[in-house]
């Protein structure tokens, strides 16, 4: 069954070949048994999994099912989610059971998906290995000594290692696209505003944006149209129609015009990646697409822009986890003053800490003017270069992260050089637009990933393009060596 791409579980369901419980049941026993060489779940929900995949047995039975209804999936512990501990990957976050749904919990709950558990991911999604996590590293499944991209690098896990077919994750800087190219499956972050943010922890609320993963731009495609759409308790949530993104999966790429930046195939991309790429346009050409060459002129100043609008939107937003109202509390504090500063000395680990000392500067008097005024003053003119490119073509295309996979503890003591892994996928979340990555071969052994960028919520134009790619290769039906 883990094979299965969820467009065939689901027509699986619909035929009675299987049952919702046998596929929860079959997900849950391989987590029980492989998820240990991963660490890829917090926490699974085992209980409340075959209780919905009964209750989507029934919905099956009676004709009421959609797409999703009866498919398992993961959840990123980012998402609060009624009775079950959401965590964020964080000590502070331990002991907190979340008191309601976030949006997109319970749109896909609504749909009949079954979530199998909550997964492991950075501390409040700050990170790009998913090695700053509470519980511990997540580890690739292609190499164990070797990341799997952050901050949703255990939703990715779980899926490439097809503990479950599909699942959630959160891009406010990458964090959705880095891990699925690192781990050789799809992953779509959409437009700023197509997914609600409400129920979703906040990092920088600017640039934050749920998504998911899975293998194929088909099943993408649904999960998105699943989880995309107004909602009137998110103050940024955009009052539009969501676009059917399964009917023009199988459009012709004929004409299409892509775009490629010249600034992303220079300095610092790995050679044998960049060679992977050419190879994935190359055969975008015999789909009848065109490659132009753009220019991005502002793409060199979205990582230094990112790392002061972030930080300053995290320092405000982690100010509420103070020790009184949830979350870890320090033992015995001699006063108010004490309790605040070793709840969030013991609560919070050294990134976290680290985001939000920079944070504070850049907001503080005298520095606002300097750091965080002028980085939005960069943002918008990030955004301008994206509006000319797409006067002159369609999508953009280029590598998702400068290079394969790395060693865990690699990057650990070098910061600049983990933000570096973001170059290619930050500046969408600068722009707000929709971004994807899909598998587009090798390098040693390691999966290469291609990101497209899309004009806002060209989301439809993104998975089909991605879908017509994946109809010529196979490079998303690769499974790792002792998780077939």
């Amino acid at each position: 069954m883990h094979r299965k791409s969820l467009v065939e579980l689901a027509a699986d369901l619909r035929a009675g070949a299987c049952s919702s419980e046998e596929l929860t049941r079959a997900s849950l026993e391989r987590i029980g048994r492989l998820d240990g060489r991963l660490n890829s779940f917090i926490t699974v929900t085992e209980q409340q999994a075959l209780d919905a995949a009964r209750a989507a047995d029934a919905r099956l039975k009676a004709g009421d099912a959609g797409p999703l209804t009866g498919i398992p999936f993961a959840h990123k512990d980012i998402f609060c989610t009624r009775g079950v501990k959401t965590s964020c990957g964080s000590r502070m976050l331990d002991n907190f059971p979340a008191p309601y749904d976030a949006t997109v919990t319970r749109k896909l709950l609504d749909a009949g998906a079954v979530m199998i558990g909550k997964t492991n991911m950075d501390e409040f999604a700050m990170g790009s290995s998913n090695e700053t996590s509470f519980y511990g590293p997540v580890k690739n499944p292609w190499d164990e000594m070797r990341v799997p991209g952050g901050s949703s690098g255990g939703s990715a896990a779980a899926v490439a290692a097809r503990l479950v077919p599909v699942s959630t994750g959160t891009d406010t800087g990458g964090s959705i696209r880095q891990p699925a190219a690192l781990c050789g499956i799809t992953g779509i972050k959409p437009t700023y505003g197509r997914v609600s943010r409400y129920g979703m922890i906040a990092f920088a609320s600017s640039l934050d944006q749920g998504g998911s993963f899975a293998c194929s731009a088909e099943d993408a495609a649904i999960m998105l149209g699943a989880m995309a759409g107004f909602d009137e308790r998110d103050s940024t949530s955009v009052d539009r129609p969501v676009d059917d993104y399964q009917a023009t999966l199988n459009a012709p790429l004929q004409g299409l015009k892509i775009g490629l930046p010249k600034e992303y195939f220079g300095e610092g991309l790995d050679a044998a990646v960049g060679s992977a790429v050419e190879t994935a346009l190359d055969e975008y050409r015999k789909l009848g697409a065109e490659l132009v060459e753009i220019s991005l002129p502002n793409a060199q100043l979205a990582v230094p822009a990112y790392y002061v609008v972030a930080p300053a939107e995290c320092s405000s937003n982690l100010s509420r986890f103070d020790g009184v109202r949830f979350g870890y509390r320090a033992a015995d504090p001699k006063d108010l003053a004490d309790l605040y500063t070793r709840s969030r000395g013991e609560g919070f680990g050294a990134e976290v800490k680290r985001r939000i000392l920079i944070g504070a500067y850049a907001l503080s008097a005298g520095y606002y003017d300097a750091y965080y005024l002028k980085a939005q003053q960069i943002r918008r003119l990030i955004r301008e270069d994206f509006l000319k490119a797409f006067e002159q073509v369609d999508v953009i295309m280029g590598p998702t992260a400068p290079s394969t996979a790395f060693k865990l503890g690699e990057k650990a003591d070098d910061p600049v050089s983990m933000y570096l892994s973001d170059i290619y996928t930050i500046a969408a979340n600068l722009a707000g637009l929709p971004a994807m990555s899909i598998p587009a071969g090798f390098v040693e052994g390691l999966p290469v990933g291609l990101h497209l960028i899309g004009n806002y919520f060209a989301e439809g134009r993104l998975l089909n393009a991605g879908h017509q790619y994946q109809q010529v290769t196979d490079w998303h039906r690769q499974i790792p060596q002792g998780f077939e």
